[in-house]
């Protein structure tokens, strides 16, 4: 499966072809475009739990324009919650944005892992210790109003966590 019919050269962008996903359970009938259904694509369908699927039953990968723009925009976006009263989507809990500490070196990913006292395996990788303070970093609650009030106060008073004396009564925890 090449991204087009073998038997005619003329569909090698598509032209005369439908969109080769299925939305919502129905096969779109939108003209195919030139971009096709990749791995690449299909995983970011999969991370942003798109109900979009291959129809395993057409002989190409090319999916139309429309399905192009929701992927990309899907790609890029950040969700956000739009008020803090849970009347927004019913799944807001899932809102949250991904964050990849496997991108972090081992040494910070060991001094969280010791700051936290988060007991593993001693001699894990660096993919299985990120996995396992990933699962401790998800369960940190955070209240989002306090924060980003604190954050600005920080900004506008120039002053950082770090400016706080150890036995100062003010500071903030």
């Amino acid at each position: 499966m090449n991204g087009y019919n073998a038997g005619n050269d003329d569909d090698k962008t598509g032209h005369g072809q439908i969109c080769c996903l299925v939305d919502n359970g129905s096969r779109c009938a939108r003209p195919a475009a030139n971009a096709c259904y990749n791995k690449r694509i299909q995983k970011i369908v999969t991370q942003k739990k798109l109900k979009l699927y291959l129809d395993n039953s057409v002989r190409h990968i090319y999916i139309c324009d429309y399905h192009k723009g929701v992927i990309q925009s899907m790609r890029s976006k950040r969700k956000r919650r739009d008020s803090d009263d849970g009347s927004g989507s019913p799944d807001h809990e899932n809102d949250l944005p991904e964050i990849d500490l496997f991108q972090l070196p081992v040494n910070t990913l060991r001094r969280y892992k010791r700051h936290f006292k988060i007991p593993t395996q001693p001699g894990l990788s660096k993919s299985q210790l990120a996995d396992s303070l990933m699962k401790h970093f998800r369960t940190i609650p955070v209240v989002e109003k306090e924060a980003l009030t604190y954050f600005i106060y920080m900004v506008k008073s120039h002053k950082s966590k770090l400016d706080n004396k150890p036995g100062d009564s003010a500071s903030y925890t």
